[in-house]
């Protein structure tokens, strides 16, 4: 078991205390890490135990809280200052010498404004020059266009190696998003069927029921487009629609993802902002809160098959859902033909787990069907203390399996697609609503049926 430590740049913020730090501690407590100290780094002067009392609201099992608390220390540093890079290494260097390991990971959970320059200083201040490995963690948005990304491809590349690299999107540290690609791969009755023959049409449903609340500033800037759109979504998109990999490695199942962001155009949206949004933000902002696109994949496997997107706030309910409909068989029966098709759906959140949609007799019927679920509940399989999605980005960044951290021309193909997305209206909703009222009429020019 190696000895680490973590330099958390940003450790003042909701993201550090709320997921960053239990994460870590969670890593202790299952004994998967046991010498190592967190550094946290921030511009504001804050004691150590307030950042810690934040952090412990979100532990449930405290039982060595009280040895971990003291492997964290607090180090005020300004973003743009060189001198205080230079003392944190110092800092660092003096720990090291008391029997802990030079094995660094930095891990920038600040806005995507900061990453030049912190990157930059932690080469110019020798923080990343150490005898044991270096590792750095950007946390998502990565940039706020394609332009932006690039900059800050560049200038990370200039200090660390891709192998070096992971760019975090935490849905894909979530457990069932882990299982679409094994789901897809391990199983034969699937994969034969996964293509433009068999299936009609997927769908993503993104819906939360809470708004903006404190995130009015950084929301007002990027809107759903991109918040959620342009990481996860595409992200899952990418997970439905890829070819087989040679074998589900990092470099092979990264390298199928890219090839479909590459192809993959929207071909039409529609975009929406619940009611009273612009008086939360003060502004006469048109952010939309709500889109539905519509997209094509341009490869072989799937040309012509249309995807779906649906993400927004405010609405009527929160899931996050796949759903992959397939195409009709040609009806035998005499009558009482199946209405509608078979469905496979992957649901993220709440109540992780999928289930496939069949078509069955009913009993004393001699041709009426009935729609049935084989369904999978991990909590009632697995039980409810599944890792989250962070303790699982943090132990696949210690063991160095870059598998679920996305590529650099992932991300810059992700941004290509946003980037090209025309302006359109942006019509109001009411909260609690399934969206816009144009939705349905949008939705039937599509040919799409919202499953609920």
């Amino acid at each position: 078991m190696q000895k680490q430590t973590f330099i958390i740049f940003g450790a003042s913020g909701d993201l550090t205390q709320r997921k960053l730090i239990p994460a870590i501690y969670n890593l202790y407590l299952h004994n998967k890490i046991k010498d190592f100290l967190i550094v946290g780094c921030a511009r504001r002067k804050i004691k150590e135990a307030t950042i810690l009392k934040e952090a412990r609201k979100h532990i449930t099992n405290k039982e060595k809280w009280n040895s971990f608390k003291n492997k964290f220390k607090y180090f005020q540093l300004d973003f743009s200052n060189k001198v205080d890079y230079k003392n944190l290494n110092t800092l660092l260097n003096n720990n090291q010498n008391k029997n802990l390991t030079q094995n660094r990971i930095f891990y920038l959970a600040t806005a995507p404004e900061h990453f030049d320059k912190i990157t930059h200083y932690t080469k110019l201040s020798k923080l990343s020059k150490n005898k044991g490995y270096s590792r750095i963690v950007y946390e998502k948005p990565f940039g706020s266009d394609l332009k932006s990304a690039k900059k800050i491809n560049k200038c990370i590349n200039r200090v660390f190696s891709e192998n070096q690299i992971y760019r975090i999107d935490h849905y894909l540290g979530k457990e069932l998003v882990g299982n679409i690609a094994l789901m897809r791969f391990t199983n034969r009755i699937f994969e034969p069927l996964w293509n433009k023959k068999h299936i009609e049409n997927i769908q993503i449903i993104m819906s939360e029921k809470l708004g903006v609340k404190d995130r009015i500033g950084f929301y007002n800037k990027n809107g759903v487009l991109k918040d959620v759109i342009q990481n996860h979504a595409l992200q899952l998109l990418a997970l439905m629609a890829m070819d087989t990999p040679k074998k589900l490695d990092k470099n092979y199942v990264r390298a199928q993802k890219a090839k479909v962001l590459k192809k993959t155009k929207v071909t039409n949206i529609l975009l929406g902002q619940y009611q009273r949004y612009q008086k939360e933000t003060k502004s006469k902002s048109s952010t939309p809160t709500f889109a539905a696109i519509k997209l094509k994949v341009n490869t072989s496997r799937f040309r012509g098959v249309p995807f779906y997107i649906k993400a927004g706030k405010n609405l009527n309910k929160k899931e996050t859902t796949i759903h992959i409909k397939f195409k009709k068989v040609k009806c035998l029966l005499a009558q009482s033909c199946p209405t509608d098709t078979n469905y496979l759906t992957i649901r993220i959140q709440p109540n992780a787990g999928f289930s496939l949609e069949l078509n069955s007799k009913v009993p004393q019927k001699r041709y009426d069907l009935a729609t049935i679920n084989m369904d999978f509940c991990e909590s009632k399989t697995f039980g409810p203390n599944t890792p989250q999605a962070y303790e699982v980005l943090f132990e696949d960044i210690l063991n160095g399996d870059q598998s679920i951290f996305v590529r650099n021309d992932e991300i810059e193909y992700a941004w290509k697609i946003i980037d090209k997305i025309k302006k359109t209206k942006t019509h109001t909703y009411k909260k609690g609503s399934i969206g816009p009222t144009q939705l349905k009429t949008w939705s039937k020019k599509n040919n799409i049926q919202w499953r609920s």
